[in-house]
């Protein structure tokens, strides 16, 4: 389903080719152009030997409401290095300019520069969470962008 012109914006359910490598009990939802691209990577990826989508959740402390919510991490992944060995990663698919601090600047509205704040702050509390959570499961939390993922 498209709902802007924007390929971003594209939504979906992802149909696994090679189904005994995908860990869940439905099909995944897409929730962009990225995360599309993302799962046919891992899907028909040859050194992938496990993947998933939002099957990882990991609780968080907003520093917002100081209360604890759930991040469903957007995938993980098995993949055999170049020994052969396999190493585990939780992904995180966001737009590059999610991952810098947003720009406060007089052009926006002040709404957006709230909105921004908030996301920026929020994420930050999530990634710090997740990258936790790898340490102790011995897994590597990578974010990744439509550069590292070619767009």
């Amino acid at each position: 389903m498209l709902f802007k012109k924007d390929s971003r914006y594209r939504q979906g359910i992802y149909k696994p080719l090679n189904r005994e490598k995908f860990s869940g009990n439905q099909d995944p939802i897409y929730r962009s152009s990225w995360e599309l691209k993302f799962f046919k990577w891992a899907d028909t990826n040859k050194r992938v030997v496990r993947w998933g989508s939002e099957n990882i959740i990991i609780p968080y402390v907003s520093p917002l409401d100081r209360k604890v919510h759930r991040y469903f991490v957007d995938n993980f992944i098995v993949f055999l290095n170049a020994e052969g060995k396999p190493k585990k990663y939780l992904i995180e698919i966001k737009p590059s300019k999610s991952v810098s601090k947003p720009v406060v600047n007089n052009r926006k509205k002040k709404q957006t520069m709230i909105y921004e704040q908030k996301t920026w702050i929020i994420n930050q509390a999530k990634w710090e969470a997740a990258k936790k959570w790898a340490d102790k499961k011995d897994y590597e939390f990578l974010i990744l962008t439509e550069k590292e993922l070619g767009l």
